[in-house]
């Protein structure tokens, strides 16, 4: 029997483990004990498709074969540069090649025991660490947002200290071209000359932006654009690791979307598996990353290429409300109808391309038969025609509406002969009527060539009968005429004095060796006597030049501008620019060309022996009204500089 102070001997010793609760049964209050549920496994992160697929060997590297093949003959010799400038757009590669050298500078191999080599084991410590990004002696710099020259000072002190786990210290530097000018030349003397264990990876978008100091340094790597062939192909492969059906045309259309990069294809890859709905199909078709991307579908913009051409209107405004119900950019599809007539074109041009892998199966038939059919100006107009409507269409305020009349006016255009045909058949040469004759030009100088420029961009050009060849002038120790003076002056390079003798003087009598002008206010007071002393020396003969007050002769740029009004006027007058006028609305004479005008735009003068001309030794004498600048004759045989005040 216990006691009071005794404890009953059924009472359990400090050392022993209470007993637990039963697993069922009433709580407390009578309730049932809840049930503990495991706690819920973190499940890993996704990773996107550019980063579960970036390439890990030199072989991974897809459309980059010269710049892997120079590398592995490097590592296979021992002749690897301290110092490697990669160059491409973005997505080819760059930041991946930079990793894969780090790995094969620093593998070890499985054994431990191996060196430098252009097949990175990847299962070693340096191998992982270097794939999972947390070796630290692989050292990743961000130029764009470390630009200062104390961001490049860090790297030059962290290139005195020999590396902590690996062979190497590799320092891969992104988008170098943003680092400052000052910190480019803190990095020359260590990048010309750095330790044996550090190694420079640079990558940039922008090679031009590049000091050619730093340049020089580097062995340099031009990573080309993936071709659409190998693209395709590349994203097959992945969607048939991925287990996702993908059609050939969604491919196409996501290889050329992507424009060369791989990142760029992948990221819009991933895009359609992660929104494609099997109830819409077995695979992932064309017309669904069309969808996705914004983009008509190809051969959409095939038949509004052919609707356009076939100047068909309603049909092509037809398909561009297909396109908007199925949320396409109106703008977009005249940039695909932009593209679309230049792989045509292309076709045209070189024909061998029709049996090129690069370019898809719908270039390749419907593209090849509208190459046979269009000529090159046709094609020519409507590229630049769309180039103008594609500026229209982002400048206006309802892009559908612009849209549409611009591929109204290419119907329009398209039942236009271009202007090479159209003169054919004026003048007969293609087969049809002969113009009328021209009319013989009078004496403005009317022949030559005239240029009509038209709204759609088109050109005409129509050869002018020119006038008779002018009989050539006597040849004479003194310049004929005064044209022929100031191409004397004009080809001693005296700019300033033909430009006033061309613009700024009126002849009142030319009778060599005197010349009687008339200066306009603009005229500098010393050109009669620097023209003196000038034709002075070229002749030897002396000259007397006196400054009138009588009216004289138009300048001869006036001449000039009165016989371009003539010329202009007779050739608008020809039957065969009426009708290149009248084919081409809103056309108009740009200018008339005369092979037959001198320098001056003005006939050639028929040049006759002067009675009247005194002998050439001498000197006339200026009329009694004449005034004289400063009151003197100007003699070639005085001091010009004399009469400078």
């Amino acid at each position: 029997m216990s006691g009071l102070f005794q404890d009953d001997t059924n009472t359990p010793s400090p050392d022993e483990a209470l007993p637990e609760p039963p697993a069922e049964g009433p709580g407390l209050f009578g309730d049932a004990l809840p049930t503990q549920e495991p706690p819920p496994q973190p499940t890993a992160a996704y990773r996107v498709l550019a980063r579960k697929y970036r390439p890990t060997r030199f072989e991974d590297l897809i459309g980059q074969e010269a710049m892997v093949r120079t590398l592995r003959n490097a590592f296979a010799t021992g002749r690897v540069a301290h110092a490697f400038m990669l160059t491409g757009v973005r997505g080819v590669g760059k930041t991946t090649t930079a990793r894969i050298i780090a790995r094969a500078l620093n593998c070890t191999g499985p054994d431990g025991t191996g060196g430098p080599t252009a097949e990175p084991c990847g299962v070693c410590a340096d191998c992982r660490a270097i794939l999972a990004d947390r070796h630290p002696d692989v050292v990743e710099m961000d130029a764009a947002s470390r630009t200062g020259v104390d961001d490049v000072r860090e790297i030059i002190e962290a290139t005195r200290f020999r590396p902590l786990q690996a062979r190497t210290k590799v320092f891969v530097i992104d988008e170098v071209h943003m680092l400052s000018r000052n910190a480019f030349n803190a990095l020359l003397k260590t990048l010309e000359e750095p330790p044996p264990h550090v190694k420079f990876v640079f990558a940039t978008t922008e090679i031009r932006k590049v000091p050619v100091t730093v340049l020089s340094r580097c062995q340099r790597f031009d990573l080309r654009r993936v071709g659409m062939a190998e693209l395709s192909a590349h994203f097959a492969r992945i969607a048939a690791e991925e287990k996702v059906p993908v059609a050939a045309g969604a491919l196409e259309l996501i290889a050329r979307a992507a424009d060369g990069s791989v990142r760029d294809g992948l990221s819009l890859l991933d895009q359609a598996i992660a929104q494609w709905d099997p109830d819409r199909g077995t695979e992932i078709a064309g017309d669904y990353v069309a969808d996705m991307l914004g983009l008509a579908d190809r051969s959409l913009v095939f038949d509004l290429l052919e609707a356009v051409m076939d100047g068909k209107p309603a049909a092509a405004l037809a398909i561009t409300d297909r396109a908007h119900e199925r949320g396409a950019d109106l703008g977009v599809l005249l940039a695909d109808l932009l593209d679309l007539i230049h792989s045509v074109t292309r076709l045209k041009s070189v024909p061998g391309l029709r049996d090129s892998a690069e370019l898809p199966e719908a270039e390749r038939t419907r593209g090849a038969a509208l190459a046979d059919r269009l000529s090159v100006p046709v094609l020519a107009r409507a590229w630049q025609m769309l180039l103008k409507g594609v500026a229209e269409v982002e400048a206006a305020p309802d892009r559908r509406a612009a849209a549409e009349m611009v591929l109204i006016r290419l119907c329009h255009v398209s039942e236009m002969p271009t202007p090479g045909e159209l003169v054919r058949r004026l003048t007969g040469a293609g087969g049809g009527e002969a113009a009328p004759p021209a009319p013989a030009s009078g004496g403005g100088g009317g022949g030559g060539s005239m240029r009509a420029m038209g709204g759609g961009g088109a050109v005409a050009q129509a050869a002018m009968a020119a006038p008779a060849s002018a009989e050539a002038a006597p040849a004479a120790p003194l310049p004929p005429t005064f044209r022929a003076m100031a191409a004397l002056v004009a080809e001693q390079r005296e700019a300033m004095l033909h430009a006033h003798l061309v613009h700024s003087v009126h002849v009142v009598r030319y009778a060599p060796p005197v010349i009687e002008l008339r200066p306009q206010p603009e005229a500098p007071r010393d050109l009669a006597s620097k023209l003196a002393a000038l034709l002075g020396r070229l002749t030897g003969t002396r000259w007397t030049i006196a400054l009138s007050a009588a009216a004289g002769e138009p300048t001869l740029a006036e001449q000039r501008d009165a016989a371009k009004e003539v010329r202009q006027g007779e050739v608008a007058e020809h039957p065969l620019v009426r009708a290149i006028l009248e084919a081409f609305p809103g056309a108009r004479i740009e200018d008339v060309h005369d092979p037959e005008a001198d320098e001056y735009g003005l006939p050639r003068e028929k040049v006759a022996a002067r009675a009247e001309e005194p002998p050439a030794d001498l000197p006339g004498f200026a009329p009694a009204d004449a005034t004289f600048a400063d009151d003197l004759l100007y003699d070639s045989d005085i001091d010009p500089m004399e009469y400078d005040a």
